[in-house]
């Protein structure tokens, strides 16, 4: 089971972080920015193998299932 930021999201940010770096812009004027989406991955198929039962409230707020 995984909770953290979106990646993709992430990758996107600092693409634009250093787009206006070569635009011109001081790193040290650039806001810090946080993330605002999480996501919530839960690996069956290694929790079976563990032998953990994962409760179905659980499994209808996760953003990705791999079974």
């Amino acid at each position: 089971m995984s909770y953290g930021p979106n990646e993709r999201l992430q990758h996107g940010y600092g693409a634009n972080y250093v787009d206006r770096i070569l635009r011109g812009a001081k790193p040290g004027d650039l806001p810090a920015q946080l993330p605002t989406k999480f996501e919530l991955v839960i690996n069956l198929k290694t929790a079976n193998a563990l032998g953990l039962s994962v409760p179905p409230s659980i499994l209808a707020r996760a953003d990705e299932v791999i079974e």
